[in-house]
């Protein structure tokens, strides 16, 4: 490969990657949005996310063309085929993680009008929080190929693990309590899943992060990376993204 179709080979590894960050960024600032809405009611807002999902989907098949076409005309070796093999699939973590915004947002739309007592709203903040901590690591450990602060995702993503499952026992608390009914708690443990899939999806792209930084690869597969949970409509369990 002549230097200049080299220089031009890393200025498109550049954009891709570039590109890969902003996406995450987005979703970064998207999970704190989605858990204010849910929080507040706020039907609004919840329509606008909903409706701007098109955009993190279009910019997802964009990148991932630009790769395969990198790949394709480029035949790339070695560290550089790793990183375009692992953008492919950290673009899909990424894109899957704003169907999960999406769907906290049309869950919302669900219990709008039932009020959620303190002991809910409270760990519902805090697995949102959690949830965009994560994300935001993956992607800046992504921007900057840091496989320590990648391998840290692990321990960070108990931490969510942990708050899904008091999320889960608060849920059954309230609801024998009488102060949400069962459709209401139904659709607040669908919830709780979708935070801690999200939460899946960085650990995802810390993983991804690691084996381009040095071929680590993990010992598990990602069976469940990109499976979502499905949603509760009028007491009809529908496969996610069909409601």
């Amino acid at each position: 490969m002549s230097k200049e179709l080299r220089s031009n080979f890393h200025e498109q590894l550049t954009e891709i990657r570039d590109g890969i960050a902003q996406m995450g960024a987005g979703v970064t600032e998207l999970v704190p949005r989605a858990t204010q809405i849910l929080l507040d009611g706020d039907l609004e807002a919840a329509e606008y996310v909903i409706l701007g999902d098109n955009e993190y989907d279009a910019k997802a098949v964009e990148l991932e063309e630009r790769c395969f076409s990198v790949i394709a005309l480029q035949a790339p070796v070695a560290s550089d085929l790793r990183s375009l093999v692992s953008a492919i699939k950290i673009i899909a973590d990424i894109e899957r993680s704003a169907d999960l915004c999406v769907n906290i947002c049309k869950a919302a739309r669900r219990i709008y009008g039932h009020d959620l007592d303190p002991s809910l709203r409270g760990v519902i903040q805090k697995m949102g929080n959690q949830a965009r901590v994560l994300f935001k690591e993956s992607t800046e450990a992504y921007l900057n190929l840091d496989g320590p602060r990648a391998a840290a995702l692990h321990d960070m993503d108990s931490y969510l693990d942990d708050l899904q499952r008091q999320f889960i026992q608060v849920i059954f608390e309230s609801h024998a309590a009488g102060t949400i009914d069962l459709q209401v708690a139904v659709q607040l443990a669908v919830v709780a899943r979708f935070y801690e899939r999200i939460g899946d999806h960085a650990v995802n792209v810390g993983d991804r992060v690691r084996y381009i930084v040095d071929g680590w690869v993990p010992e598990h597969p990602y069976a469940e990376s990109d499976n979502d949970p499905p949603e509760i409509v009028d007491g009809v369990i529908v496969p996610a993204g069909q409601s």
